[in-house]
């Protein structure tokens, strides 16, 4: 007797299964439901799901289920396999000789009524694990999975077919044969479509990773910018979505949304490919290819050999007119003068760090010493030229306001170069929350000046996220570490600005989000809070 099908009363149960697969995107759930479902419609009592491996050249146990002995293991199961795997050679031949092999080398199905009477194969194992179990396996169906390019990708094996009337284990019939096959090849073909959507979605992680790399690579000092950034961010926006206080408590972000952002995040600096190395690094004021103030050092020092070649001039002078008493004198003034040119020097030093706030005393005492000259080959050349002078000026931090603005426009590239990308449905906001990171809610942001009811959550937090990792960041050359507390209290007063959301500075503090994040990723020494 053998276990037969009823076409009618199936026929809208396979239509399901295909449905069900094709729409399954967890690959993990995905076998597991082949083997649920080829279970089931067959009425058999065990099922066993092999996927091959052509690198190792062997097939490995993916899913194992046995009704009897209520075993489930693989798939979405904590239990894991520890079968070793089948190889699909022995000796540098096709390995005939185990069932599923044979499968997975020939692409034939096979239908044994008994394996205990069958011949061909080496069913030794199958024998042993039923003499430890108690376990009586019968019948068998090999069904070798293959892909949209005929490619066997995996092994489907059923054990024990029932005959749902009179509870026996009975031969496959040819009719379950054929659609159980066609069944394996609708879900060889399901699994393929996981693959692939996975493999392209790792694609496109390991590609927003490389250009997220490739833009802090262009700086030697913030390497870890955007992973820190894209880091925060998630971390804000799980907090949002898991506290139940507040205004925010009806804000909840869906694994697809925070997905969203977080891939925002890794892409929110790409504009800045386009921003030159040396805007993008400049430590000091005079810093362009290299640091300018070694230019000026040097002709410093040729105003100091001028003032002792001077001085000299006149001590010879002296002793000509036999007034060489006068020499002590001389040396004096030499040496007075040269104090000043080294205190002027470190002076302008001290102004091309960008660290002090540039007064209208500081400003003049620059101007003054630009109007002086120091002598070369017997011309006169200015101690600053018009452009050091220019970049020396600069009231607060290392950049020029023509460069300030190269620095801002990679916001708006970021959003043209993003723009351009087919984003998936799923992704489509990516451009707008990666554009938004400089906006403000009080319209004072960048590149376009957005207002609190333009700006969407996700950019608000991003934008809290960016500016935090800005102001405990450790690896700037223009900065000091800014201890944690004194960072909070410049988020706070950025708030009170109209500048940041209120409701997630505050979520951020009160749920310590601020805190394990530093604890994570600052200096000791900042750490002055707990």
């Amino acid at each position: 007797m053998t276990h037969q099908i009823d076409f009618r009363q199936q026929a809208e149960q396979f239509m399901r299964i295909g449905l069900a697969l094709s729409s399954q995107r967890d690959l993990n759930a995905l076998l597991e439901m082949i083997v649920d479902q080829s279970r089931a419609f067959t009425g058999t009592d065990a099922g066993t799901l092999y996927i091959v491996h052509p690198a190792q050249n062997h097939l490995s146990f993916e899913v194992v289920q046995n009704d009897t002995f209520k075993i489930r293991m693989g798939g979405k199961s904590e239990a894991r396999i520890n079968f070793p795997p089948v190889p699909l050679s022995v000796d540098g031949q096709p390995n005939m000789s185990h069932v599923s092999a044979y499968a997975a080398n020939t692409g034939q199905v096979v239908n044994i009524p008994d394996v205990y009477e069958a011949q061909g194969f080496d069913f030794t194992g199958t024998r042993t694990y039923d003499a430890k179990t108690g376990y009586r396996s019968k019948s068998m169906l090999v069904i070798p999975m293959k892909d949209h390019e005929n490619e066997i990708i995996g092994v489907l094996q059923l054990i024990n077919a029932r005959d749902r009337e009179a509870e026996e284990v009975v031969p496959f019939a040819p009719d379950a044969v054929d659609l159980t096959a066609s069944l394996a090849s609708m879900a060889a073909v399901a699994i393929s479509n996981v693959r692939l959507i996975r493999d392209l979605e790792n694609l496109f992680e390991a590609f927003i990773k490389t250009i997220a790399s490739a833009v802090d690579e262009k700086s030697k000092y913030t390497g870890g910018h955007i992973r820190r950034v894209t880091d925060l961010t998630v971390a804000i926006a799980r907090k949002v979505s898991e506290t139940q206080a507040g205004p925010l408590a009806y804000i909840h972000l869906t694994p697809d949304e925070v997905n969203e952002l977080r891939i925002a995040a890794w892409m929110h600096d790409v504009g800045k490919i386009t921003t030159p190395e040396y805007v993008v690094d400049k430590a000091r004021k005079l810093e362009t290819i290299f640091d300018r103030i070694e230019l000026i050092r040097t002709r410093f020092e040729l105003a100091q050999r001028e003032v002792e070649a001077e001085a000299l001039r006149r001590k010879l002078k002296r002793l000509q007119s036999e007034q060489a008493g006068d020499a002590p004198e001389i040396d004096r003034e030499a040496q007075e003068q040269m104090q000043a040119l080294r205190a002027d020097f470190d002076f302008l030093a001290q102004c091309n760090t960008g660290g002090e706030f540039m007064e209208e005393a500081r400003l003049a005492r620059l101007k003054e010493i630009a109007s002086r000259t120091v002598s070369l080959s017997g011309d006169a050349m200015p101690l600053l030229t018009e452009d050091e002078v220019y970049n020396l000026s600069i009231r607060k931090g290392t950049l020029t306001s023509e460069e300030f603005q190269i620095m801002r426009n990679h916001a708006a590239v970021s959003v043209k170069m993003l723009s351009q990308l087919p984003f998936s449905r799923k992704l489509r906001r990516v451009p707008e929350y990666a554009g938004g990171h400089h906006e403000s809610l009080n319209g004072k942001g960048y590149p376009k000046g957005l207002t609190a009811d333009q700006l969407p959550l996700q950019a608000r937090i991003m934008a809290i996220a960016d500016i935090f990792e800005a102001l405990t960041a450790h690896d700037r050359p223009y900065k000091k570490p800014m201890p944690l507390s004194q960072a909070i209290k410049i988020i706070g007063a950025m708030v009170k600005e109209g500048a940041l959301d209120p409701d997630v500075v505050d979520l951020c503090v009160r749920e310590g989000v601020f805190l394990d994040y530093a604890k994570r990723e600052l200096n000791p020494d900042q750490m002055d809070m707990a």
